[in-house]
């Protein structure tokens, strides 16, 4: 419980540092963007530990960003930064060995440095254009020493700067989607019905068909529908394995005349080819049915998906 308290104050002390060194460094990175500049992190340590997640962070929101080790640029991985980068220097004391060596050879550069360090009167701190103050009263560790405080501060103001980012570059939902194309989270915000639809759902028959045509045409498209449509290709209604139940409830005399348009569903649930398939999940999921029916932009019957379909599609 103390850990977990003195990281939340921690964290919650930051809101109240958030001022005008923090809008400059959103500024600042996009402007730099705007002529291919990245945003880079470095650091020593837990710091360094921290910069990556951050990297990673930018990276997913639309920010483009890279990790540079402080050790591993003094041996030749500064080459890595460019003119129209910005650095973000990482360090609890603002004091780290490496990253004080590192300070003149970014200035002869000329490389927009920003620090994000715990103390604002260090070297780091002192030689940036802004500073983003990370300062903690103390760590977590019983002996105040292990970074424990200090990093998760470091962590959310990290967040902070992509979030901040990503709302000033109109980064959406979409965009986030296209960065994460291989998980169950780009499938939900990408994959739409149409993406789902094959030639084997798009089973059809006319109104005027009797059952010995209708069940087999249910069956064969392996979504227990079948669609119903004019001779202009019009949808006029769907038959479902229900229908079919409903239809042998009636009088065995009446079986041989009935004909698809007298068991069919003459409104059935459809939706556009372009819907989210997420969206058509909760839909089926609400009106507890078991495929919908795809349309074209012009409400011309496309086909079915199933419900099973959509699970299988990984969305959740």
């Amino acid at each position: 419980m103390r850990t977990l308290r003195l990281e939340a104050e921690a964290i919650a002390g930051l809101a109240e540092r958030l001022g005008e060194d923090f809008d400059h460094t959103v500024s600042l990175v996009l402007q730099h963007g705007e002529s291919g500049g990245r945003l880079v992190f470095t650091g020593i340590g837990k710091s360094a530990d921290v910069a990556r997640k951050t990297v990673a962070t930018l990276n997913s929101t639309g920010t483009p960003a890279a990790f540079l080790h402080a050790a591993d640029a003094l041996h030749g991985d500064l080459g890595m930064v460019g003119q129209e980068d910005v650095v973000i220097a990482v360090s609890k004391s603002g004091a780290t060995a490496e990253l004080v060596q590192l300070l003149p050879l970014l200035q002869a550069r000329q490389i927009a440095l920003v620090a994000m360090v715990g103390r604002t009167d260090s070297p780091v701190a002192k030689a940036a254009l802004h500073t983003l103050d990370v300062g903690v009263e103390q760590e977590a560790c019983p002996h105040d020493l292990a970074p424990t405080t200090s990093s998760a501060a470091q962590l959310a103001m990290g967040d902070a700067l992509a979030m901040a980012l990503m709302e000033a570059r109109g980064f959406s939902s979409e965009d986030f989607a296209r960065h994460h194309p291989g998980g169950s989270l780009g499938r939900r915000l990408l994959l739409r019905l149409g993406d789902l639809v094959d030639d084997i759902s798009r089973v059809t028959i006319a109104p005027d068909c009797g059952l010995r045509d209708v069940v087999p045409a249910v069956s064969s498209g392996r979504v227990g529908a079948v669609a119903v449509l004019d001779g202009a290709e019009q949808l006029l209604g769907i038959v479902t394995d229900g229908d079919l139940r409903r239809a042998l409830e009636r009088d065995p005399a009446e079986w041989a005349s009935l004909q698809a348009e007298a068991v069919m569903n003459r409104a059935p649930h459809c939706l556009d080819q372009d819907t989210l398939a997420a969206d058509a999940l909760e839909r089926i999921e609400m009106e507890r049915i078991s495929q919908i029916v795809v349309t074209e932009a012009d409400g011309r019957f496309l086909g079915f998906v199933h419900l099973h379909q959509l699970m299988d599609a990984g969305i959740r």
